[in-house]
């Protein structure tokens, strides 16, 4: 019988921090090499978010064809990729559409507020 190799597991299942490689070995030759070794960065990424990467690059980054692909919404599609971009260790950023919603929302605020009346709050969302 084969013996079975278990997938690499980039965070603690216990406390999800980090793990770090202290041991490898050659299959052939027996060779073993003790130290520190760290994992890269795809190694913290949940068996979710691998899926959902590489859905992603294989469709080329094609949000349409990731939300077909993977039966989601665009909102979905987008969260996850925000979860994949945390998990790297990175800031998502808003795109322009996130930064229009977010003016359109406090053009609608100050409506609903009595801050502005509804031909200037007309104006401003034609301007955005």
């Amino acid at each position: 019988m084969a013996n079975k190799v278990n997938k690499l597991i980039g965070k603690c299942p216990v406390c999800q921090e980090n793990m770090e490689i202290t041991e490898i070995k050659c299959n052939d030759c027996d060779t073993k090499i003790r130290g520190r070794f760290f994992l890269d960065k795809f190694s913290r990424l949940d068996p979710d978010q691998h899926h959902f990467v590489e859905v992603f690059i294989r469709s080329r980054g094609n949000i349409k064809e990731v939300e077909r692909e993977m039966g989601i919404s665009y909102p979905t599609v987008r969260n996850k990729l925000d979860e994949v971009i945390e998990a790297l260790g990175y800031q998502p950023e808003d795109s322009p559409d996130d930064n229009k919603a977010k003016k359109r929302k406090e053009i609608l605020d100050s409506l609903e507020n009595g801050e502005i009346q509804s031909q200037e709050a007309v104006e401003m969302l034609k301007n955005i």
